[in-house]
């Protein structure tokens, strides 16, 4: 709208506290005042004790009451109205837009642990598709604080790009560069969104989404914000475009920013055999360990690879840091060796057709009853060895006297022959 307006809510139930801000905004003495097209975020503090199990708050249960404010009742430069509720005056925040993707904040009269939010105006981080929205000031002493923001696609080169271990990809960057002192304002809020479209598109998951800031004392250089995507009940409430993905993240230490998307990074960690040796057809076992390393739920296709070549493939579904243990049987008919892996994991070395895994060459052509080059197999022991006699059961001895023997006979045969007949 184009006025501004103050604006509570009212209930019945004692167990439930709409807050804004942390204040309660129930009741027309505790009032948010907003200014044309502002927005504050509304959440619900809840006391248990003594509720019925089962109790719920629906969409019924409470009225949102606004009511048009006077603007010579209410700063003009004020985007909202963050004063302690005793009717004093409250801080005053200007922002100014000299470029698309650059915003200048002044923040003057901050109550000592007040909280401020500024609206950003969608600034472009990446145009069309990423924006920073709104950001919120913790002022922990109070007064003034000044700060500037630029948005862009590419890296600053203060920082460089985002380069996450676990395979976050950046989507944009912004810089939030301030004057304050670091005590002076104790934490800060940002609101960014994305559009659905832009998502769907690069098979981005709207629950994936996170913000990083640069420090240069994290092992990657960033550090991961803890990021909250807003609920679709507060986004209606707060009448959110529907058409973006809206998140929050607080930090309290300030510097480069990055607007990412977290991705599966799924792997082997290790792989092993069962055996070293097999016979040819005979099987064999390879276990390997698979872990997730990303930042969101994913699946993927494990192979088992020999010589480089695949063999057999599993898939995987495995959440974040979560991790799976695979087993592939596989049978090797060829004889040889064969570099075994998992997911580009070594896991030893096979040898088929030489189980003993002593290389010895004569027990591999009894097995396969041949040489390699189909020639005829050498008989065991050496050919250089003279021959071994053979024992025929007569000796030279013997055979000296049987020719002599042999020699009589035929002598007496000859004279019997010659003598003379009667």
């Amino acid at each position: 709208a184009d006025e501004y307006a103050r604006v509570w809510i009212e209930h019945p139930e004692e167990n439930v506290t709409f807050v804004a801000d942390g204040e309660s905004i129930e009741g027309e003495a505790n009032n948010v005042t907003l200014a044309p097209d502002e927005t504050v975020a509304i959440g619900l503090e809840v006391d248990a004790r003594g509720a019925v199990a089962g109790t719920q708050l629906g969409g019924d249960d409470f009225d949102i009451r606004a009511q048009v404010a006077d603007p010579e009742s209410v700063d003009s430069a004020s985007t909202a109205d963050e004063g302690d509720g005793d009717g004093g005056d409250g801080p005053v925040t200007t922002v100014r837009r000299p470029a698309p993707a650059s915003r200048a904040f002044e923040g003057r009269g901050l109550s000592p642990g007040g909280v401020v939010t500024f609206d950003a105006g969608a600034m472009d981080i990446v145009s069309g598709v990423v924006t920073l929205d709104r950001v919120r000031i913790d002022a922990a002493d109070g007064g003034d604080v000044d700060f500037e923001t630029v948005g862009r696609p590419e890296p600053f080169a203060s920082a460089g790009p985002l380069n996450d271990s676990r395979g976050a990809a950046p989507v944009g960057y912004f810089e939030f560069d301030h004057s304050f002192a670091g005590d002076e304002v104790s934490r800060v809020r940002f609101s960014v969104s994305v559009d659905r479209d832009y998502l769907n598109e690069t098979g981005g998951d709207p629950d994936d989404l996170s913000l990083y800031r640069r420090a240069a004392s994290e092992p990657d250089g960033w550090e991961r914000l803890e990021t909250e995507r807003v609920d679709p009940a507060v986004r209606r409430l707060l009448d959110l475009p529907e058409d973006r993905v809206h998140v929050t993240a607080s930090t309290d230490e300030f510097s480069v920013f990055a607007v990412a998307t977290e991705r599966p990074r799924i792997r082997a960690t290790d792989a092993s055999l069962d055996r070293e040796a097999v016979d040819p057809g005979a099987s064999t076992v390879v276990r390997a360990t698979v872990a997730n390393e990303g930042g969101s739920d994913g699946a993927s296709d494990v192979t088992l690879t020999a010589a480089g070549e695949p063999v057999a493939t599993q898939r995987v579904e495995l959440g974040p840091d979560e991790t799976a243990s695979l087993a592939f049987e596989a049978t090797f008919d060829e004889r040889g060796t064969y570099d075994i892996a998992v997911g580009g994991v070594s896991a030893g070395t096979l040898a088929v057709g030489d189980p003993a895994g002593d290389g010895d060459e004569d027990d591999t052509a009894s097995v396969e009853g041949g040489t390699d080059d189909g020639g005829t197999a050498a008989p065991d022991g050496d050919a250089s060895d003279p021959p071994t006699e053979e024992p025929s059961g007569i000796g030279p001895s013997n055979l000296v006297g049987l020719a002599v023997f042999l020699a009589i006979v035929l002598a007496s045969v000859a004279l019997v022959r010659r003598m003379p007949r009667s």
